[in-house]
């Protein structure tokens, strides 16, 4: 039996999957707002509203499964007549749109990456074009993601990305300036720039590659302090961003640079263009342009043919190199890639411990590195109050993967959104704790 709570005509919009899909939730819901539309995201139950729209993740095997299950949940509430319709978007509807179709019917519509006009007209909305860059934003007031490309035109084996998401196509720099001033006025402080390749931006609009003159007119900007970037690719880095860096106060020493492995032989079946001793090269390049830069890289263990040599190779990368943030994911061999054609020889129990093994070493070595911060202070931005914290982050931290800093709230008022100095006093393997100085 329906709820009366439940809002009639009102637009729940999930987001799942990586922080591009959630720029382009923001997209959605800011177009459904201008046409005058009721829309919320992730609403709780009491607050869902009789419409939902699932943003969906199609990267890796773990994505997929959750993006199944939420659609399969909002199906069967359909069927229950706990809602009216369902829509799905995003990166999972453009890779198997077919096969959902014909496995879960019981959903209104699937769309592509690149059919927000036809969503928006299946919701009873109007693209407007004029909306340019205006979004309705769903992280802290403080932060927000600032999209400056879409798609890929790298050939890794191992990725479906340009699959779903086209070639790498470059936003205009005066689109990308006039978006940050909205975001600015909107009281957003820090801008965290994304793109599956940040390296790549300008190369198809100006015809090379143009993300150091991007930072420093977006550095320009009023009201935005702090500019962040992720998603960096290891060859044919623009060498001018890390000069820009050291003498620009607002662009964060921090970089995003996913470099999947270091093993020669799996970096020349991954085609990811580069070898160790440049990757290694590369990143002793970084340190001295910019001492002290926080470096975060993602790694892929149990890819087809690594062997315990390959893998050794990559933990002694790892203890060598010591990132300051790291992720590790297990290998998903993914359909219409080119390593689906190689054998997916590594079981998956190798994997998760291969997995398990680099985390643990980058736990050890964050638990160092923290401990060295401890006595010194740091410019930190607030972005929440939490249980009895406020939870703030310095510029070596982006939002949701990174170190936080806790600051007692029992003890201390600081004001979300802010900045504040804060002298840490203590510190674990992922978190600081700090005080204001």
């Amino acid at each position: 039996m329906r709820t009366k709570s439940l809002k009639k005509n009102k637009i729940n919009v999930i987001t799942l999957g990586c922080s591009k899909n959630v720029y382009d939730s923001e997209v959605l819901m800011g177009q459904l707002k201008a046409s005058g539309k009721e829309v919320e995201h992730e609403a709780p139950v009491e607050r869902e509203g009789n419409i939902v729209v699932i943003n969906t993740c199609g990267f890796i095997d773990n994505a997929k499964a959750e993006s199944v299950n939420m659609i399969l949940e909002y199906a069967d509430k359909k069927e229950k007549g706990l809602v009216d319709k369902v829509f799905v978007t995003g990166c999972l509807s453009e890779r198997y749109r077919p096969d959902l179709e014909k496995e879960i019917p019981n959903v209104d519509q699937y769309f592509g990456t690149t059919e927000l006009p036809q969503l928006l007209k299946a919701l009873g909305a109007d693209y407007k074009h004029e909306l340019l860059g205006e979004r309705l934003t769903t992280t802290p007031k403080n932060y927000a993601y600032l999209k400056i490309a879409e798609g890929c035109d790298r050939p890794c084996s191992f990725c479906a990305i340009p699959i779903m998401r086209g070639k790498h196509v470059s936003q205009p720099i005066e689109k990308l300036v006039k978006e940050a001033e909205g975001l600015a006025r909107d009281g957003v402080k820090e801008l965290i720039l994304i793109a599956q390749d940040l390296t790549y931006y300008g190369l198809d609009l100006y015809k090379k590659r143009n993300l150091a003159e991007l930072l420093e007119v977006l550095a320009k900007v009023e009201g935005i302090e702090w500019i962040r970037l992720h998603y960096a690719f290891p060859t044919g880095f623009p060498m001018d961003v890390l000069d820009l860096m050291k003498k620009e106060p607002k662009i964060c020493n921090y970089i995003d640079i996913p470099l999947q492995h270091i093993s020669d032989s799996i970096l020349k079946s991954m085609r990811r263009g580069t070898t160790q001793a440049k990757t290694t090269q590369l990143l002793k390049d970084f340190r001295a342009a910019v001492p002290g830069m926080a470096i975060r890289t993602t790694l892929i263990v149990g890819y087809p043919g690594e062997t315990q040599e390959d893998f050794d190779i990559l933990k002694d990368f790892v203890q060598e190199m010591k990132f300051d943030r790291l992720g590790c994911f297990a290998y998903s061999h993914e359909e219409n890639t080119h390593a689906y054609l190689l054998e997916d020889d590594v079981p998956d129990e190798v994997k998760q411990a291969r997995a398990n093994e680099i985390m643990e070493l980058q736990s050890q070595i964050s638990w160092d590195l923290n401990q060295e911060k401890i006595g010194r202070t740091f410019k930190c931005i607030i972005d929440r109050k939490e249980g009895g914290h406020f939870v703030g982050r310095t510029e070596f931290d982006s939002p949701d993967v990174d170190n936080e800093v806790l600051i007692d709230a029992s003890k201390f008022y600081l004001k979300t959104g802010d900045f504040a100095t804060i002298k840490i006093i203590d510190a674990t393997e992922f978190d600081l704790y700090g005080e204001p100085a």
